[in-house]
């Protein structure tokens, strides 16, 4: 190996990204150009990283497969980076079978749990878990064992198991001392803060509190009736109905939950959820139809009742509870995945979210018109992000594709 490409390469591991590029600016060949991209890469010159790699990976060609792959590989986690997310998940999947036949663990290990990172992205929850628990993370690089352990972390907070996210934000924290890059120390961090933040908001008997992910699993696992507004679900115990897709049901069983023990009046019904501002014949008639069709999905957890002026929840087992996002408001679904930080496309949001393209359009310009997104770069490369600094924690806001997980 040039004694050249070897010390640029000693450099960018130990995160020396000015050092690899005083070694290898000058050079045109396809490992320096390599080098220079994955160090841009580092400096945050993202689409020049981009286009250097693609460069890379052409000129090494078809010859140099295991070299191909490696650029790739690159290539892939900066598209993840800059959730650009359409066809990412099978170009890792080709990478590490190169790889794999290469005999390359360390760099298949880092292509494994980059796939593990898309898919916790997306919230396939089980499949990310299948993959992480593939890897054996003493054979990936030392500066990849942090982003191991933090997709461990954001499965476990998804999943609202708090010990769990606790517990592998320690090893984050200690591969992270061991890699001694300032990068990856501060990813950590926002990670630690993102899970002592206030998870979701509680609604129950009339009050409104702030619950942390460790109480959140308290609730959980108790047997108070649990409306999910995060995720339109309702819950108790291991019981889960699914109410996703079923807007007017899950709207009045919301409403029906936060005025327990009291019943709400038909006319507050009509407005709250068919957004009826006079009621008629036809809107109590309708009313009559969703909540009958309420009580056959609520089945052997509740029951409603009707009183005198309207409707009231009867749980058969403990006290019913709502839990409700931090902040609320029209697609914040989308605001929940830009919260990250990171600049988004308008395709790699209708992926998370599994919509149509042109639905998160019209969310997006719904949403810049409103101030709360904005946009940078014009017709493909076009990144969308919050307007200001995100306010909220996104865990149960995030998409999760099956109930069960």
């Amino acid at each position: 190996m040039d004694p050249v490409i070897t010390a640029a390469a000693h450099a960018l591991a130990r995160g020396d990204a000015l050092g690899t590029l005083k070694r290898v600016a000058l050079r045109d060949d396809p490992h320096a150009r390599a080098l220079r991209g994955i160090a841009m890469a580092q400096l945050g010159d993202l689409p020049r990283a981009r286009e250097l790699l693609r460069d890379a990976a052409r000129d090494f060609g078809s010859g140099s497969a295991l070299m191909v792959a490696k650029c790739n590989l690159a290539f892939a986690e900066i598209s993840l980076v800059l959730r650009d997310l359409s066809g990412l998940m099978h170009l890792l999947q080709t990478t590490g079978s190169i790889l794999e036949r290469h005999g390359d663990r360390s760099n298949l290990a880092h292509a494994t749990y980059l796939q593990a990172r898309l898919a916790l992205l997306l919230g396939r929850l089980g499949q990310a878990e299948d993959l992480l628990s593939s890897i054996d993370p003493s054979m990936m690089p030392s500066v990849s064992r942090p982003g191991y352990w933090l997709v461990a972390v954001g499965i476990a907070m998804r999943r609202v198991e708090a010990g769990k996210a606790r517990l592998a934000l320690l090893e984050a924290a200690q591969a992270a001392q061991l890699a001694s890059v300032p990068a990856l120390l501060a990813e950590v961090e926002t990670a630690r803060q993102a899970a002592l933040a206030p998870a979701v908001r509680l609604i129950a008997e009339g009050k409104d509190r702030s619950l942390s992910l460790a109480e959140l699993e308290k609730i959980l696992a108790s047997e108070k009736l649990v409306v999910d507004a995060c995720r339109s679900l309702l819950r108790q115990g291991p019981d889960i109905i699914d109410l996703r897709g079923r807007p007017v049901l899950f709207g009045l069983l919301r409403n029906l939950a936060e005025a327990w023990p009291n019943d709400v009046p038909r006319e507050h019904l009509l407005q709250r959820v068919f957004r009826a501002r006079q009621a008629d014949d036809s809107h109590r008639a309708r009313l009559r139809v969703e909540i009958a069709r309420l009580r056959k999905v609520l089945g052997p957890l509740a029951g409603v009742g009707a009183t005198r002026l309207g409707y009231a929840l009867k749980p058969k087992i403990g006290t019913p509870v709502v839990l409700a996002p931090p902040v609320q408001g029209p697609h914040a679904d989308i605001l929940a995945l830009l919260a990250d930080g990171e600049a988004w496309s308008s395709s790699g949001l209708a992926l998370a979210l599994d919509v149509s393209p042109r639905t998160v359009q019209r969310m997006l310009d719904a949403l810049r018109r409103s101030g709360k997104v904005e946009w940078l770069g014009h017709g493909r490369s076009r990144r969308w992000t919050f307007a200001g600094v995100p306010g909220f924690p996104t865990g149960l806001l995030l998409p999760v594709n099956s109930i069960g997980e």
